[in-house]
């Protein structure tokens, strides 16, 4: 399951990626358009500043904006590095443990498939493919 922070670091890449051209955006209008607390925001956009997906200017006329094209930042990249980890099940998870079932489970290749389908997805989709896209439900016509 993706948690708020990792949900709301996407949907603030994507914002700012629809406001690329305003040039530096203030911290208080992402959170007003995303209707996320500016101290949470704060946070989220931290790690994104730490990471490089974004840079910050503090002062007047200062705040966040992307460091590389839209169509360059994956949301698999955003996920992981708000997420820590998208694998299905502990063993599979960076750093782990060598697990003392490894050589005789008939799982691990189920886990292993599945982790494969959710990066290789993941990985293929842009926060340029997320942008402008129409509200479902946007699309009766008469």
């Amino acid at each position: 399951m993706i948690s708020t922070r990792g949900r709301y670091a996407l949907r603030v890449m994507v914002d700012m990626a629809e406001h690329a051209g305003d040039g530096y955006l203030p911290l208080r209008d992402i959170a007003e358009r995303q209707d996320v607390s500016e101290k949470y925001l704060e946070s989220i956009l931290k790690a994104l500043v730490k990471n490089r997906l974004l840079t910050g200017l503090r002062g007047k006329g200062g705040g966040y904006k992307l460091t590389r094209p839209p169509e360059k930042y994956t949301v698999g990249e955003i996920l992981k590095l708000t997420e820590g980890s998208l694998a299905p099940v502990a063993c599979l998870e960076d750093g782990a443990a060598a697990c003392p079932r490894a050589g005789r489970c008939r799982t691990i290749g189920l886990w292993k498939g599945l982790y494969e389908v959710i990066d290789g997805y993941l990985s293929s989709v842009t926060v340029a493919d997320l942008m402008f896209r129409e509200r479902e439900g946007d699309d009766y016509v008469i």
